[in-house]
């Protein structure tokens, strides 16, 4: 018996290494603002839109990000959409249209407006803020979501906040990769659903974790919803500054 007691600590003892206290929110939160956060980064992209007949609109694009404030975005295909590029610099959304040749600003209301037709708003498309900085948050429960174990947080705009376009947001995050794999996206009121959102493809670059395929779905619109397929991404690259100015969208 003496020498059992030994044994049968040793044996508990890789359970108990493997026991980690779980997260605080706000830790969860500023470890999903390190997989998703980037300081600069370039990107191209393919769109595909589904309306309600299981019809397929299919846009592919470039884009350059710089800090979470500062991001250009310019659509490659199809030939109707080629060259229609996005500007953002701070607060404020320049919008140019080759056909037109015309900068125009985005602004107000006009921000949660659709992208061609697609389920993701002009913010959406441009938003590389962090939700540390914007959001409280609690953890409410745990879930399975595509086979990978999550928290459940509850998410509410903070008093401080800049107007926010999802004042709440209910995610589920992968424990292991700290990824919002699953969100519903609220109006300030809490029960108004807007969107949902799914990351349903993931790729490792480096030490990161990082979005390979997403599903967007706006719940008061008509269509099927929109996959949005990351395909190829750089991060920490040296964008030049004249890239982000009204002067360089006619370039």
């Amino acid at each position: 018996m003496k020498n059992l007691l030994p044994l049968l600590f040793l044996g508990a003892l890789p359970g108990m290494i493997l026991a980690q206290p779980q997260p605080s929110a706000e830790e969860i939160l500023r470890r999903i603002d390190k997989q998703m956060v980037t300081e600069s980064a370039e990107a191209t992209a393919t769109m595909i839109i589904t309306n309600r007949r299981g019809r397929e609109t299919r846009i592919t694009s470039r884009s350059w990000s710089k800090g979470e404030n500062t991001s250009l975005v310019e659509y490659l295909s199809p030939a109707r959409e080629k060259g229609v590029k996005m500007l953002r610099l701070e607060d404020v959304l320049w919008m140019y249209t080759p056909s037109a040749d015309r900068v125009i600003q985005i602004s107000g209301h006009m921000l949660r407006q659709s992208v061609s037709g697609s389920d993701l708003s002009y913010e959406d498309m441009v938003d590389n803020g962090k939700l540390l900085d914007i959001y409280d948050a609690a953890v409410v429960g745990e879930d399975v979501f595509m086979d990978r174990p999550c928290y459940v947080l509850r998410l509410r705009a903070k008093d401080d906040a800049a107007e926010v376009t999802y004042a709440q947001r209910k995610i589920w995050v992968d424990k292991m990769r700290y990824l919002p794999l699953k969100e519903e996206r609220y109006a300030k009121n809490g029960s108004t659903l807007l969107k949902l959102f799914e990351i349903r493809e993931v790729m490792k670059i480096g030490d990161r974790w990082y979005p390979k395929e997403m599903y967007f779905k706006d719940v008061l619109a008509n269509g099927q919803g929109t996959r949005y397929i990351m395909d190829d991404i750089k991060f920490d690259v040296d964008i030049p500054d004249y890239l982000f100015t009204k002067a360089a969208l006619r370039e």
